[in-house]
C-alpha cells in the first residue's frame, strides 16, 4: 500500500489483469471476507440522485454528508490517481437461539445485530490494510491505495453493486445472493487497473415486494429505493444527538441502538443464511442484544464504559443511549418503569436524558404517582427544554384521551 517505502519483490511470472483480480479476491477470502468484487472507477449508477436527497434534508443532522457531494458521487474526484474500486463484504449474521429472550418484549432494549459484538471498524480496517499488502505482493509493486470502512466520502453500496456484489433493494441496502443484507462493507481504492466485474441483473430482485417499507414504523421507506434517513430508527438512535422528534418517539418502540426491522422483513434474509465465521461478532451485549431496560437506564458512566468497551454502541455515548432507553421505557407503558424514571428526574445530570424521561412519564400519566414525580421535578428543574417536556407531559396527563390521570 501507499505507506510502504520499498517496492515488493516481483513475482517470477506476473499474472495478467484478470488473473491478478482473481488472486486478489482469493486473498480477500483468505483474510475472512465473504466476498469481493471490482467496480469501475467512475460514478456508480444513480449517483446523480444524491444532490436531490441532500436538498430534501433526508440526511437530517448528518452534516458531513452534505460536504463536497461531488467527491462522494465520483471516486475520480475523491482520489484522482485511482483506477479500480475493490469492494469486500463480511457477514455478521448471528441466528438467535431459541432459548434467547424475546426481543419483542417491550421491557427489553433492542440493539441492531451488527452491534452485538465488537466494533467492526476495528476488525475490517486492519484486514483491508493486510489485503493491501497482499495486493502489493501479487502485483509485484507497491500499489497505492485508500481504505474505507464507511469512513470516507464514497457511495459504498452503489459502488459494490456496480461491481456485481449484489443489487440495491427497495430499502436501499445492498442484497447479496448468499448473504442477504446482513454484512458490512469495506473498500480499497487502488491505483491498479483491474477488470471490473459486470453488474449483475438480479434474477428476481424485489419485484412487487415492499415488505421493508410496510414494516418500517416511521415511514422512512415509504418510497421504494429511497431512505429518508431523518426518519430512520437507526439514524434517530445513533446519529441524531439531540432531542428526538416527539412525533416519532413512540415509533421507536424498544429499539435503543440501531434497527433491523427492514432487514428482518426482507425475504432474502428469511431463508437459511450461513452464520458469520467471525468470533468478533459474537454477542457481548447481554441476552443476545436485548437486555432489560431497567438495567440499562441505571448505567452510570463507568458501567456504560465497561459494558460497551470496544463496542459500536460507544458512538452514542451514555447520554445518547440512555435518551433512547428513556423513550423505550415510555413505550413499554408499565408502572414498573416509574421508580427508574423518578430517579432519572431527581439525580441524572444530563438534561437530554431527563427531558426524554419526562416524556416517558407522560406516557404513563394514567398512574397517579406520575403526576407527583413530574410536579416535584418541575419545582427544581432549571433546564428550559426539560421544563418544556415536563409541562407537555403534565398537560398530557390532564387532557389525555380518557380525561383522567387516575389508573382504574
Amino acid at each position: 500500500m501507499s505507506d510502504a517505502t520499498q517496492p515488493a519483490s516481483s513475482l517470477s511470472l506476473s499474472p495478467n489483469p484478470s488473473e491478478l483480480a482473481e488472486l486478489i479476491k482469493q486473498a480477500a477470502r483468505h483474510l475472512g471476507f465473504d466476498f469481493a468484487s471490482v467496480a469501475p472507477y467512475e460514478p456508480p449508477p444513480h449517483a446523480d440522485t444524491f444532490p436531490d436527497w441532500i436538498a430534501n434534508d433526508y440526511h437530517g443532522t448528518m452534516a458531513w454528508l452534505a460536504k463536497h457531494p461531488d467527491r462522494r458521487m465520483d471516486p475520480r474526484v475523491q482520489w484522482p490517481q485511482g483506477k479500480s474500486v475493490l469492494s469486500v463484504g463480511m457477514s455478521y449474521h448471528q441466528p438467535r437461539p431459541m432459548d434467547a429472550p424475546d426481543p419483542a418484549d417491550p421491557s427489553r432494549g433492542r440493539f441492531a445485530s451488527y452491534a452485538w459484538g465488537f466494533d467492526y471498524h476495528d476488525l475490517i480496517l486492519p484486514r483491508l490494510k493486510a489485503l493491501g499488502k497482499a495486493i502489493d505482493y501479487l502485483a509485484g509493486r507497491v500499489v497505492n491505495a485508500r481504505a474505507y470502512v464507511d469512513t470516507g466520502p464514497i457511495l459504498e453500496r452503489p459502488l459494490a453493486a456496480a461491481g456485481g456484489a449484489g443489487f440495491i433493494g427497495k430499502h436501499t441496502l445492498l442484497i447479496h445472493w448468499k448473504h442477504g443484507s446482513y454484512f458490512l462493507l469495506g473498500e480499497l481504492l487502488l491505483d491498479l487497473e483491474l477488470p471490473s466485474d459486470p453488474a449483475r441483473k438480479p434474477l428476481f430482485g424485489c419485484r412487487d415486494c415492499h415488505s421493508c417499507g410496510t414494516s418500517c414504523p416511521t415511514g422512512a421507506l415509504d418510497t421504494p429505493y429511497l431512505n429518508r434517513a431523518n426518519r430512520c430508527i437507526s439514524y434517530l438512535t445513533i446519529e441524531h444527538r439531540g432531542i428526538l422528534p416527539r412525533n416519532l418517539r413512540s415509533e421507536l418502540r424498544n429499539w435503543v441502538f440501531g434497527c433491523d426491522i427492514c432487514q428482518q422483513a426482507c425475504p432474502y434474509n428469511t431463508r437459511g443464511l450461513l452464520p458469520t465465521r467471525e468470533p468478533w461478532f459474537e454477542p457481548r451485549i447481554p441476552d443476545w442484544g436485548a437486555p432489560p431496560l431497567l438495567e440499562l437506564i441505571a448505567l452510570d458512566d463507568d458501567q456504560f464504559g465497561a459494558m460497551f468497551k470496544g463496542s459500536p454502541v460507544k458512538r452514542t455515548k451514555r447520554r445518547g443511549l440512555l435518551r433512547n432507553v428513556a423513550v423505550a421505557l415510555g413505550n413499554w407503558g408499565s408502572d414498573e418503569a416509574i421508580p427508574a424514571l423518578k430517579r432519572v428526574m431527581e439525580d441524572e445530570p444530563e438534561p437530554l436524558i431527563r427531558a426524554h424521561a419526562a416524556w416517558a412519564l407522560g406516557q404513563l400519566s394514567e398512574y397517579p404517582a406520575v403526576r407527583v414525580v413530574l410536579d416535584r421535578a418541575f419545582k427544581h428543574e432549571t433546564d428550559e427544554i426539560v421544563l418544556e417536556e415536563i409541562n407537555t407531559s403534565l398537560d398530557h396527563g390532564i387532557h389525555g384521551i380518557n380525561g383522567t390521570t387516575e389508573k382504574n
